[in-house]
């Protein structure tokens, strides 16, 4: 029993180290942020095309449901634009720093759709975010659009997850993500068929490189990093699961610091910022679940 849970909890972290390699093929891959997150949902929605039609799973869905996905669906792709562009328009480093500010922004988010009360020390680590934001924007401030592409798709991923919090009180997460997958691609089809901006011959001719990242980026950090998730919180609590892809900027600056020395070597400022920023998204989960327990042991009493 406990060798399977240590290996539950290895594989847990192998999950997140995969999420932070996200952002070194962000980095690796030459084409724009548009393109590449097109070709990421469209080949991923094949893997879990194929995904449902192997496992057999039910997604039939209302009408009602399918739009709502699809608003869903389009947030996760401009999620995914906006974090791509702002590695290539500043680097790894700041892009995982300023995404660590999702936390902030879902403890707004949250109240609003869940219609519950703020709680008071989240408005304080909202506060402390601010801080550590400003503290790498006094010595980094020549990244300010990778800053505010960054803190833009940390809102929208934060969007998109409270969002699915939601759906997943009424759907399996297969069928959340099929039909997610198919509206984004959908979304940014329509917007480089009118935009003029893409399916040129040029758009589809690629570098082998490229494709080899590419492929690595919608199989293994998307599809299968899915199917994994699902899997794991088969036996890890959900809480678990999410403070420990608060480690994800960390892999993510560390592998950046290894691959890219040159590039992502920052300020001392930086450092002190981004350790306030991910210091406070840990304590935020770790409180959060005190909450939990501590309603938990009222309702039985």
């Amino acid at each position: 029993m406990l060798n399977d849970k240590l290996k539950n909890y290895a594989h847990l972290h192998l999950l997140v180290f995969i999420a932070g390699f996200t952002a070194i093929l962000g980095q690796l891959i030459s084409i724009e942020a548009v393109s590449l997150v097109w070709y990421r949902m469209l080949i991923a929605l094949v893997f879990m095309g194929a995904y449902v039609y192997f496992s057999k799973a039910k997604i039939k869905i209302s009408f009602q449901s399918m739009l709502m996905l699809g608003f869903a669906g389009v947030v996760i792709a401009l999620h995914w634009i906006t974090f791509f562009a702002a590695i290539k328009v500043s680097n790894i480093s700041i892009t995982l720093a300023m995404f660590s500010t999702g936390a902030f922004f879902a403890s707004f988010i949250e109240p609003l759709i869940y219609k519950r009360k703020l709680i008071g020390y989240e408005i304080l680590f909202g506060v402390l975010v601010i801080i550590g934001v400003f503290i790498i924007t006094q010595t980094e401030l020549h990244y300010w659009l990778g800053i505010i592409l960054g803190i833009l798709s940390a809102f929208l991923s934060s969007l998109f997850a409270v969002l699915n919090g939601k759906f997943l009180e009424k759907h399996s997460a297969t069928v959340i993500s099929f039909y997610e997958f198919i509206s984004g691609v959908a979304f940014i089809s329509l917007y480089l068929l009118f935009s003029g901006k893409g399916f040129s011959t040029e758009f589809f001719v690629l570098h082998v490189s490229d494709i080899l990242y590419l492929f690595i980026l919608a199989s293994v950090c998307t599809a299968y990093a899915f199917i994994a998730s699902v899997y794991v919180m088969r036996y890890i609590s959900p809480f678990t699961v999410v403070l420990t892809y608060n480690l994800e900027p960390i892999y993510g600056i560390i592998l950046a610091l290894i691959i890219f020395p040159e590039k992502e070597k920052m300020s001392v400022n930086f450092y002190i910022g981004a350790a306030i920023i991910i210091a406070v998204v840990v304590c935020n989960g770790l409180l959060k679940n005190r909450r939990k327990r501590q309603k938990s042991l009222a309702t039985l009493s």
